[in-house]
């Protein structure tokens, strides 16, 4: 593949953040503009990516775990204005928190590694599933779909054809079979089919497929911009759409 199409770890936590800044302006300001939404659904898979990726890299996977849950308590509130127009609302937390679930499940699953095979099976699945059920039970962004589809890319990290393949089955599972969302109707041929919105999170696999495991810049003041966006971005929406 020619270097030119290749994108780095700066790259697509660029791409993420302004698909995510998209959505969240069309969930604050310009709601009846249904393509923004639509948009938007791409960025939570490459999120989703980078954390399983980010997991992988890191030199301390406990500091890894501890910045975001840092950063997932500084983002309830700014989240919670965005989304409800209050400071604290208990029946959605923000996304950080489904991450924090992840790389839980993820640390659970390493340790597992050490143990015999029928054990390791066992406690793998129940790593899954307990990431599943919280995010359900505690209202994380994105719900369990969102701690499964960081496990997915943790599971079918590499870039073979199958590593391709089952990243593709498994987002199509997860978020255009499963997840769902509102639907937009297509006609195509005559026929009417209804498309779910978080099935557009599939073709967010275009841009990960163009990474090739470089980091590109990057410094702890990147680090944290990466970080700091989720929150001051929501916070800036929820001011203006407050007092709009």
């Amino acid at each position: 593949m020619s270097k030119k199409l290749e994108l780095t770890s700066f790259g697509l936590h660029i791409i993420a953040m302004t698909l995510m800044l998209i959505d969240h302006l069309w969930a604050t300001m310009f709601s009846s503009q249904w393509w923004m939404t639509g948009v938007g659904r791409l960025a939570f898979p490459i999120f989703a990516f980078m954390i399983a990726e980010g997991f992988h890299y890191t030199h301390d996977r406990k500091k890894y775990l501890l910045r975001m849950l840092l950063f997932a308590l500084i983002s309830e509130a700014p989240f919670d204005l965005m989304c409800d127009g209050v400071f604290f609302y208990p029946f959605h937390q923000n996304v950080m928190w489904t991450f924090f679930i992840a790389i839980l499940c993820m640390m659970w699953i390493e340790k597992a590694k050490s143990k015999k095979m029928w054990l390791r099976v066992i406690l793998t699945v129940a790593a899954v599933a307990a990431g599943y059920l919280l995010g359900l039970i505690l209202f994380v962004d994105y719900f369990g779909y969102g701690v499964v589809t960081v496990l997915l890319f943790y599971f079918l990290r590499g870039n073979k054809w199958y590593h391709y393949l089952g990243q593709f089955v498994g987002l199509f599972l997860i978020h255009w079979v499963l997840f769902g969302g509102m639907e937009y109707g297509v006609t195509l041929f005559g026929q009417q089919f209804m498309i779910p919105n978080q099935g557009f999170a599939v073709f967010a696999l275009i841009f990960i497929w163009l990474y090739r495991g470089k980091q590109g810049p990057y410094n702890k003041v990147i680090r944290y911009i990466y970080y700091g966006f989720y929150p001051v971005h929501m916070l800036l929406l929820g001011l203006l759409y407050f007092i709009r």
